[in-house]
């Protein structure tokens, strides 16, 4: 598979936005994990290419908006991925979560009609090739606390505390 690269800057740190030559979105990873972005494009599609090149307009100005507080500019951003039917049920179920909120593993098991699949949600979300727009990060621990995030969990907070932050202010919450 041939893929197509391009590094773009946002406010938390550099960004490696993966796409096809159809312009769909492959992937997404934090700069300073471009070993797990190999990792798992190597999982999800073998052999494949990467060489540079601009990401449609789409896509790049999608993540600017959401980044600017449109939590919700995502959502038409295309997708494709490889992965297990299993895990694409998962990441199918993920984009489903609405931006400033969250649930837990064993709440999204269950919401795909697998209740005792908590564990295997935690895989399937930790080999999501797509965070942020595949919102992985809206995933907690049944307790509330934050676990696991390829990205690590400083930079899930920031991506929750921003879709709050946006999501008070799109329905008129106040926190005063």
């Amino acid at each position: 598979m041939h893929l197509l690269l391009e590094q773009r800057t946002s406010p938390m740190g550099p960004l490696m936005v993966v796409t096809d030559r159809d312009g769909v979105l492959r992937a997404l990873e934090f700069g300073d994990h471009e070993d797990r972005l190999r990792r798992l494009l190597r999982d999800h599609y073998g052999d494949y290419t990467l060489e540079k090149g601009a990401a449609p307009a789409l896509i790049t100005k999608a993540l600017d908006a959401y980044f600017r507080g449109d939590i919700d500019a995502l959502n038409q951003v295309q997708t494709s991925t490889a992965g297990t039917p299993f895990q694409r049920e998962v990441w199918k179920a993920l984009r489903t979560i609405p931006a400033g909120t969250t649930i837990s593993y064993g709440q999204l098991a269950a919401q795909i009609g697998r209740p005792s699949a908590s564990r295997a949600v935690g895989a399937a979300n930790g080999a999501n090739p797509i965070p942020i727009v595949v919102p992985c990060h809206r995933v907690i621990g049944a307790n509330g606390t934050l676990t696991g995030f390829g990205g690590g969990l400083p930079r899930k907070q920031w991506l929750l505390e921003h879709e709050r932050r946006y999501a008070a202010v799109t329905s008129g919450e106040s926190f005063l």
